[in-house]
């Protein structure tokens, strides 16, 4: 859910676009970076959809942004800036995937907010559409804080990731959760997969893919 996703990519210690600091963000980060996904986040016309009641998102949002970085932390990487003003989550996902987790949206509904459907649907409906078959770099979320949106940090984040997927020959992909994103995404190189994803009386999320520059 994410715009919406590889390891040696030089991130630990890279100086990025217009001078913005990067580094790889570890257990000890996860406050800071749960903050950034937390208020990047709370208005994304898909997180107001999985949270329609705004109160309950207010509570609740911030346990759905811990388990996707827990889950980042654990199968790809979390880049974060230095200032502590926005992060990426990117999942390694290796050629032979096998099946999504059945019992994973489940459990994720469990954890985050049991009577809520829609936590539930959202992991499917994403796990449906994504490409299997070839590895690639999967940019599951990145944020800005509401403050320092606008200022070019979501492209110093995905550079150093984008440089690595062109040197080894890597694809990148992911789902864009505004009608704005995608014309922000094709500037480094993604291009629309498919048709979009139609969430039910919801809003349209845009899958997109980028094979590497050679």
């Amino acid at each position: 859910m994410g715009g919406a996703e590889m390891g040696g990519t030089g991130a630990e210690d890279a100086e990025a676009e217009k001078g913005v600091r990067i580094r790889r963000a570890g257990p000890d980060d996860r406050a800071a970076v749960v903050r950034i996904l937390d208020e990047g986040f709370q208005y994304d016309p898909v997180s107001s959809w999985v949270f329609p009641d705004e109160a309950r998102r207010r509570e609740v949002h911030n346990l759905l942004m811990a388990a996707f970085f827990e889950l980042a932390l654990a199968e790809g990487h979390v880049d974060i800036t230095e200032d502590g003003s926005a992060a990426a989550l990117w999942i390694d996902v290796p050629a032979d995937a096998g099946e999504s987790d059945e019992e994973g949206p489940a459990q994720l509904r469990a954890f985050v907010d049991p009577d809520n459907e829609r936590i539930e649907q959202i992991a499917r409906f994403t796990a449906a559409i994504h490409p299997h078959g070839r590895a690639h770099a999967y940019l599951m979320m990145i944020a800005a804080t509401p403050q320092r949106q606008g200022e070019g940090l979501g492209s110093a984040l995905i550079a150093p990731v984008l440089q690595e997927c062109d040197r080894v020959g890597r694809p990148a992909y992911l789902e864009a959760s505004s009608e704005r994103s995608p014309r922000l995404y094709e500037r480094l190189g993604f291009a629309p997969l498919g048709e979009p994803l139609r969430l039910p009386d919801g809003p349209p999320m845009y899958p997109m893919w980028r094979e590497p520059r050679v």
